[in-house]
């Protein structure tokens, strides 16, 4: 059985210029199912600022790469009197996502800087936090909240290698950073220098990360909405690919959307799968990631059924949207679960489900 399987032919009028994405993504609110859900596993937090407070700065300056090129982040600044209370507040936060929020350890800490980034959907402030003891620092982010990135966040935390720490108060979100290089300065500086050996297995992650994103619904993965994490193993460097945007979970009506090697951003990598591995090398890694998918699905229990069940209810999308996916999906696993679907939800269930019971016999024939 097919298991949401492209066939090339019928891609054939696909061009890579394509614009997959024409409308942009409205914000979600948190439903009251959601909202204790959320709470009953210790994501809901009473925060000391909000994401509109952050929105009340006085200036900005434009924040520059070493090659002086445009990042599209701002650095903001506020009056006197504000900013010292932001600060308390935003160092307060941060002990609340990686500690207990004990207030002890707050004199060590310093706010470097406040960012405010102008390009993408969410417009988030990335927190810069150092601890004045041993200059060590790390970001954070804080956004607006939206159900469907609230969805996304947990599906990886559940059905991926990696957990994720955020905590959500009403509007306001704030997650944890994922270390990584960003896919397109990967792409363009780093690539490049790789040796055949680490060439092969980046072709074989990402060919990983495309099926791994195809199963879970989560769309736009184009090389700045992901981080290659390089990590030093005996006497090579294994490479990971994390997604860092989760914006467009469960939300276009294109299938193709949720297939990253389609953004022409990832081309070079594509060049670099047909390269360097083979059908029988793609069909192995594909069920390879399916398999663990399946288990983490089995191994998940009721959390992963909670979040269905409150996701099956909610609108996270419209109505065309969903028509086209779960018909474009439908065509190729002939699964009357999809074509059945009413909501994002319910197709979300579907996949999971298809992908559970029907992993361990799948024909990969012609994935590109």
């Amino acid at each position: 059985m097919l298991l949401f399987v492209f066939q090339i032919k019928i891609l054939k009028n696909y061009r890579m210029d394509e614009k997959l994405i024409s409308q942009k993504k409205p914000f979600f609110k948190i439903t009251s199912e959601l909202e204790v859900f959320l709470k009953s596993y210790d994501r809901w937090v009473d925060t000391p600022i909000y994401y509109s407070d952050l929105l009340r700065f006085s200036g900005s300056v434009i924040v520059y790469d070493k090659n002086d090129k445009d990042t599209l982040w701002v650095s903001v600044y506020f009056s006197e009197t504000e900013r010292r209370e932001i600060d308390y507040n935003l160092k307060k936060i941060y002990t609340l996502l990686h500690s207990d929020g004990n207030e002890s350890g707050i004199q060590y800490l310093n706010v470097d800087s406040i960012d405010y980034c102008t390009f993408g959907n969410s417009k988030p402030f990335r927190i810069k936090i150092r601890n004045i003891l041993n200059d060590n620092f790390t970001y954070y982010y804080i956004k607006q909240t939206d159900a469907s990135r609230i969805y996304g966040l947990e599906y990886e935390h559940m059905l991926s290698p990696y957990n994720l720490n955020f905590l959500v108060n009403n509007n306001t979100l704030i997650e944890e950073h994922i270390a990584g290089i960003p896919g397109d300065i990967f792409i363009k500086y780093f690539l490049p220098n790789c040796n055949d050996s680490e060439k092969a297995q980046i072709a074989k992650e990402y060919v990983k990360f495309n099926e791994r994103s195809m199963i879970r619904l989560l769309g736009d993965m184009r090389a700045y909405n992901y981080v290659v994490v390089p990590t030093h193993d005996f006497d090579q460097v294994v490479y990971k690919i994390r997604p860092i945007d989760f914006d467009q979970q469960s939300f276009e009506g294109k299938l193709s959307v949720y297939r990253p090697q389609f953004f022409k951003e990832n081309m070079p990598i594509m060049d670099l799968v047909r390269s360097k591995l083979n059908h029988d090398s793609i069909n192995q890694y594909k069920i390879e990631e399916r398999s663990i998918v399946a288990r983490r699905i089995i191994s998940s229990g009721n959390r992963l059924k909670k979040l269905l069940n409150i996701m099956q209810g909610d609108k996270v999308s419209n109505t065309d949207n969903l028509n086209r996916l779960k018909n474009e999906i439908y065509k190729f696993t002939k699964d009357d679960a999809f074509l059945k679907s009413t909501s994002m939800g319910e197709l979300m269930r579907a996949a999971l489900n298809f992908v559970r019971f029907h992993y361990e016999n799948v024909n990969m024939h012609g994935f590109f």
